[in-house]
Parts: C-alpha cells; sequence; structure tokens
C-alpha cells in the first residue's frame, strides 16, 4: 500500500463522463487558439515556407526590420510571448499577453507533464496534502549537467 495519496478513484461511466466533459473545454480551448495569428520575427518568405509545409491554415506575419515584437514583449534574442488581440473594425486592442511560464502550453512537453496522475510535482500546484512536490523546475537538468551527461564517472 502506497503512503502517497492517490488521486480520486471512480468507476468507469464516471471517468468517461468527466473525460468527455473535460475533451469539450479541451476542444472549445483550441478553437479559440486556432483563431489567433502567428507573428514571427523572421523573413516572411521562411514562414511562408514553413506554413505551406506542415498545412498551416492560421494567418502568419512578419515584423522583421521592425520594433514590433520589442513593442509586444518579445524583443530579439528574448524568447517569445504570447498576445491576444481584438478588431473593432480599423481598431485593434491587444486584450491579453504572456510570456515565460505562461508560453508553456504553446508546447507539447509541459501539458504532457501535466496530464501525469501527480503533475510536475511542482509547489505551485494546488494538490492534496502529502502528494509529491519540489521547487518550480527543480526537477530539470540544468545545461552543466546535460553537458556532463555520458562523461567517465572520474573526470
Amino acid at each position: 500500500m502506497t503512503t502517497t495519496p492517490l488521486p480520486p478513484v471512480v468507476d468507469e461511466p464516471t471517468w468517461r463522463r468527466q473525460l468527455d466533459e473535460l475533451r469539450a473545454r479541451e476542444k472549445a480551448a483550441t478553437r479559440e487558439l486556432d483563431a489567433f495569428v502567428v507573428v514571427t520575427q523572421g523573413p516572411i518568405e521562411e514562414a511562408l515556407a514553413y506554413k505551406r509545409r506542415v498545412g498551416n491554415a492560421m494567418d502568419w506575419y512578419s515584423t522583421a526590420d521592425s520594433s514590433f515584437g520589442s513593442d509586444m514583449g518579445a524583443p530579439p534574442g528574448g524568447g517569445f510571448a504570447v498576445n491576444v488581440f481584438l478588431r473593432d473594425g480599423q481598431t485593434v486592442y491587444r486584450t491579453w499577453h504572456t510570456d515565460g511560464r505562461g508560453c508553456e502550453q504553446l508546447s507539447h512537453t509541459f501539458p504532457l507533464l501535466d496530464l501525469l496522475p501527480y503533475g510536475r510535482q511542482e509547489e505551485w500546484q494546488d494538490v492534496p496534502v502529502g502528494w509529491p512536490q519540489a521547487p518550480t523546475y527543480s526537477h530539470w537538468w540544468s545545461s552543466e549537467r546535460f553537458a556532463r551527461y555520458g562523461e567517465p564517472a572520474d573526470r
């Protein structure tokens, strides 16, 4: 018997119903994301070639040679950000912005970890008492540890 609390255990019909409800919310969120455009700081020709290659239907724009990326919280070499805009006729409003950890949902890694029974096991998660947790990103290898990986033990 484990000493770590387990997630709630339910019967198959309850689990299936709750999974279907979650899927409906996930699909609604996906449709909302499919309505935003992609903005890159690279040349538009490269972006459009990639768009064609992967069959992406979203509108793509380039901010190359402009200050738009910096103005929107994603300066050259400074990572990326997610911004949400609302157009009302010819007026465009910036309604939301995130960067850093807020952008994690754009990758497959963090959402996959979030699907695990105990999630990422990071202390910011709202979990039952006794579930394993550690400081944010403390489970991740540093660049130095990756560089040492595979070196002989006597080094």
